[in-house]
């Protein structure tokens, strides 16, 4: 047989193993689920459940702000950016408080914390409040809301801190699939969950029954309180982390706990740094900003000094910029000084967008450019087809590309993912809709697991930890960035068709398409620079 067919056949024979087990590694995430200590289901459990409920929210939260609070679409969109940002920023606060009390302890807070929250957004708009932007039902929205993002910033960490306690280092990698996966599997049954009563609520509670879905959220939320007591009892959660210990390696554990020591031994040796100036800088960074939101649509003067919405965003970035400097300039080891490192995670941003646009644009597009429709009756479950998307496909694709070279893959993903944006810009029917959500989630299965791979690999040595915390500042930028001008497009492209304007989103998906495709293209362009000296077998 000729040598070209062998290795053809070989290949054939690889790739169909490569989609076996890929389909086996699935299956086994159900096993393990199954399987799991009761602890760890105390984990998984109301994960899903919280998965269904975060998603659901954040998918019904801007018609809920257009339509029932009667904010602008711009208004709506800073309410996003709010939660969103505001969860990241709440993850780097309180994240370490989890291991002070406990995982038990800060589930349970956490759940407490965001059904309350929970409760005071659904009896926002059960209530006769009045509505409208600083309206008491705002103020109401606001606070129910912050309890909800305090309350999930201590969440996330916690459960996956249970997960690492109850989990030994041979199953540690199939938990951490497990509780990502379940989490998009619940966003996915959320587009079932919310249409059904919404449309069976519009009468009750008009008008459109969006405050019982949220009292829906309020009954889930409880429920899964309910479940982590139940499940996550003390003798549960000892017993899972003493079987957790007994099965993990000795010199597992003995090296785990010399690298801590040398952590800490490292820690205690730095000079204490003055951080007044820093605080400062933050502080200005933070009133111009408030500013800036204040002035967005008029100008504010005090005494003599009148206050423009371009001035007081232009000061608020000035202010940022030195709160770097100051920060950086007493920190000569801090990741921010590796220009390659800052240059990957930042020039992700413009793809990472298309991410925020999953909850702050689709749910939009969906209800008001396909009105009269299938698609736009049923907007929740349209705009949650990624998640059981990337449910399926990355495990797949994580199979099919394990030896492809990382950074190559992050140039393909990212084009994947942003190319498909112009298909939306060529009209609107669900054909291209579909499409585009498809081909989309493909190239974020193909780039979205290398990226902490990448940072992982390109991190000196004794600073991958670093690395991987700073990295997840662009995304809280990508949140609160996106946020603060998707209100603008939503409202200019796709008004309600009831105000009479013209709706054109082909246009708006034309610009987010060129913001996207910033990305791979700057990747292709500095290709030569990130992988010079650059010493992994995954960069040859």
């Amino acid at each position: 047989m000729d040598s070209s067919v062998q290795t053809e056949l070989k290949e054939e024979k690889n790739l169909s193993k490569i989609i076996k087990d890929a389909f086996k590694e699935l299956g086994e995430t159900f096993v393990a689920f199954v399987k799991a200590p009761r602890a760890l289901w105390g984990v998984n459990v109301p994960y899903v459940i919280e998965g269904l409920v975060y998603f659901g929210i954040l998918t019904i939260l801007g018609k809920f702000c257009s339509e029932n609070v009667d904010l602008s679409d711009v208004q709506a969109g800073w309410v996003y950016s709010f939660v969103t940002g505001g969860i990241t920023l709440a993850m780097v606060i309180l994240g370490g408080y989890a291991d002070k009390i406990g995982v038990r302890s800060a589930i349970i807070l956490s759940f407490s914390s965001m059904a309350a929250g929970r409760i005071l957004v659904a009896f926002s708009d059960t209530l006769p409040f009045a509505n409208g932007f600083l309206s008491p039902m705002f103020f109401m929205l606001i606070a129910g809301l912050f309890l909800m993002v305090s309350g999930y910033g201590l969440y996330q960490p916690a459960a996956y801190a249970g997960v690492k306690r109850y989990t030994t280092p041979q199953t540690a990698s199939i938990a951490y699939g497990a509780i990502y996966g379940l989490m998009n599997l619940g966003a996915f049954f959320s587009g079932f969950i919310s249409p059904l009563v919404r449309h069976n609520s519009e009468k009750l509670l008009p008008p459109n029954g969006l405050a019982a879905v949220f009292w829906v959220y309020v009954f889930l939320t409880i429920l899964s309180l309910v479940l982590t007591i139940v499940l996550i009892t003390k003798k549960a959660d000892k017993t899972a982390y003493e079987i957790s210990l007994r099965v993990s390696k000795k010199e597992d554990n003995k090296e785990e706990q010399s690298e801590s020591a040398r952590l800490s031994a490292e820690k205690a040796s730095k000079s204490k740094i003055n951080n007044k100036n820093l605080f400062v800088y933050s502080i200005l960074t933070a009133f111009f900003f408030l500013l800036f939101l204040l002035t967005f649509n008029n100008v504010i003067s005090v005494g003599n000094l009148i206050f423009f919405p371009g001035l007081c965003l232009t000061l608020s970035a000035v202010g940022f910029i030195m709160s770097i400097w100051e920060f950086l300039r007493h920190r000569p080891e801090h990741p921010f000084r590796d220009k390659r490192f800052v240059f990957f995670i930042f020039i992700l941003i413009p793809v990472q967008t298309l991410f925020a646009h999953n909850w702050l644009t689709i749910p939009y597009y969906t209800d008001r450019a396909f009105t009269g429709t299938t698609v736009s009756e049923y907007f929740e479950f349209f705009s949650n087809i990624n998640p059981v998307l990337i449910f399926i496909l990355a495990p797949l694709v994580a199979g099919l590309t394990a030896k492809a070279n990382v950074y190559k893959m992050m140039i393909y993903g990212t084009f994947v993912m942003a190319l498909p944006t112009f298909l939306l810009a060529l009209g609107t029917n669900v054909y291209l809709f579909l499409s585009y959500v498809l081909i989309t989630s493909i190239g974020e299965a193909m780039w979205q697991p290398r990226f902490l791979q990448w940072i992982a690999e390109i991190a000196p040595e004794g600073k991958t930890g670093a690395y991987m915390g700073i990295g997840q500042l662009p995304w809280f930028l990508t949140k609160v960035i996106t946020g603060l001008y998707s209100g603008y497009f939503v409202a200019k492209y796709i008004p309600l068709p009831e105000s009479g304007l013209i709706q054109n989103p082909q246009i708006m998906w034309l610009f987010y398409g060129f913001i996207a495709v910033i990305s791979p293209i700057a990747l292709v362009l500095a290709k030569n620079w990130m992988l010079k000296d650059f010493k992994t077998k995954n960069s040859k």
